[in-house]
C-alpha cells in the first residue's frame, strides 16, 4: 500500500468521517482525494454485493486499497424494507425517506428493526476481504434528536436506551451497525 493509503469508496461525508473515527489505524483518503469521481451503480441484491461492486471499481480505477460499505435499515414488520433501497426509499433525500418510513408504518405496533451493514476491502492484487455487522432496536413514531444522518433520529438502539439521533458520535460508533462491520474487518486483517 503507498503509504498504507485506503481509498474510502464513498462519496458520502458522515461515512468517510465514522470510517476515520473508528479506523484510527489506516491513512484513509476520500475517494476524490484519489482521483476518483464516478459512482458506482449499486446494482448488487445485498449489501455485501452492493460493497464489493463500489470496492472493486474504486480500486481498480485508483491503483489502491479500497474500502467500501453498504448499509441500510431493515424493519420487519415491512418484510426487511427499505433494506439495500435505504438510501433511495422515497427517491428523494433523507428526510424524504424518513417521511416515507413513518407513512408505512403507520398504525404498525410492532416496529422493530435492525441497521445492517457490509464492508469489503479490495486489493489491486485481487484480494478482498469482508465484514458485517448489525445493531438491534426498533423505529420511533416521530424524529427524536438531530445527530447523526439518514434514518438515525428514527431508530432506538436496544443497547444504548435512545435514538442514534441523541447519541454521541462515540455511543453510536460503539455500538453501531458500521462500527461492528469494521472491527470485524479489523480483526480478519
Amino acid at each position: 500500500m503507498k503509504n498504507n493509503q485506503v481509498v474510502a469508496a464513498t462519496g458520502n461525508r458522515h461515512k468517510l468521517e465514522e470510517f476515520r473515527a473508528i479506523l484510527k489505524d489506516f491513512n484513509l483518503i476520500s475517494q476524490t482525494e484519489a482521483g476518483f469521481s464516478g459512482d458506482v451503480e449499486e446494482t448488487g441484491k445485498t449489501f455485501a454485493g452492493n460493497a464489493l461492486l463500489k470496492a472493486r471499481a474504486v480500486c481498480e480505477a485508483t491503483g489502491l486499497p479500497a474500502l467500501a460499505d453498504d448499509s441500510g435499515l431493515c424493519v420487519n414488520a415491512l418484510g426487511g424494507a427499505p433494506g439495500v433501497y435505504s438510501a433511495r426509499y422515497s427517491g428523494g433525500g433523507d428526510k424524504q425517506n424518513r417521511d416515507l418510513l413513518l407513512k408505512n408504518l403507520a398504525g404498525v405496533k410492532e416496529r422493530s428493526a435492525y441497521f445492517a451493514c457490509a464492508i469489503a476491502l479490495c486489493f489491486p492484487n485481487g484480494e478482498t476481504i469482508t465484514a458485517e455487522g448489525r445493531v438491534y432496536g426498533r423505529i420511533l413514531e416521530e424524529e427524536t434528536g438531530v445527530n447523526g444522518f439518514g434514518y438515525d433520529c428514527l431508530f432506538y438502539s436496544d443497547e444504548l436506551e435512545k435514538s442514534f439521533g441523541l447519541a454521541s458520535e462515540e455511543e453510536k460508533n460503539a455500538v453501531s451497525h458500521r462500527g461492528r462491520a469494521l472491527r470485524e474487518l479489523e480483526k480478519k486483517l
